[in-house]
């Protein structure tokens, strides 16, 4: 026959300790992820919602307006990370529009700033300025005669 040792005997010792283990981990995982969204987000939309509800309804039939435009737009990042536009109207390419345009980093960490926009010689506009590195919002009010339009574009 062979002997068997004896179980230990669960104590209050056992118990304490997986309790303390289980809530260890989970109010790590809580911290942990509380950094990460603090650390990745500004945390700011609009600088008041009760304001920004009361112009809700407006701000939905200047969209629909736009939509009534007809635009189509192009946008993208060149290879020497110069932004470049097209508007289009049925197929064809809008002449002497004019924009007004900021770059903002999405989550805060750059100042907001002015972007310029050059008439390109094939009818496109072409930022003046490169764009730097990494993530960033556009945000474009451009004009067509008695027309306007305003657009929030992602850029990488």
């Amino acid at each position: 026959m062979t002997d068997k040792p004896t179980p230990r005997a669960f104590t209050g010792w056992h118990m304490t300790a997986i309790l303390v283990g289980f809530f260890g981990v989970v109010m790590t995982v809580n911290f942990v992820m509380a950094h990460f969204a603090m650390s990745t987000f500004g945390g700011k939309v609009v600088e008041n919602s009760y304001v920004a509800s009361q112009h809700y309804n407006e701000w939905l039939a200047r969209a629909d307006a736009q939509d009534q435009l007809g635009w189509e737009r192009t946008v993208s990042v060149d290879r020497d990370r110069h932004v470049r536009l097209a508007f289009r109207k049925d197929g064809m390419l809008l002449e002497g529009m004019g924009v007004a345009a900021t770059i903002a980093h999405p989550l805060g960490r750059a100042p907001s700033r002015p972007m310029r926009f050059e008439a390109g010689m094939d009818g496109t506009l072409r930022s003046a300025e490169a764009l730097p590195a990494g993530r960033w919002r556009l945000d474009l009010s451009v004009r067509h005669a008695a027309d306007e339009a305003r657009y929030r574009i992602d850029l990488r």
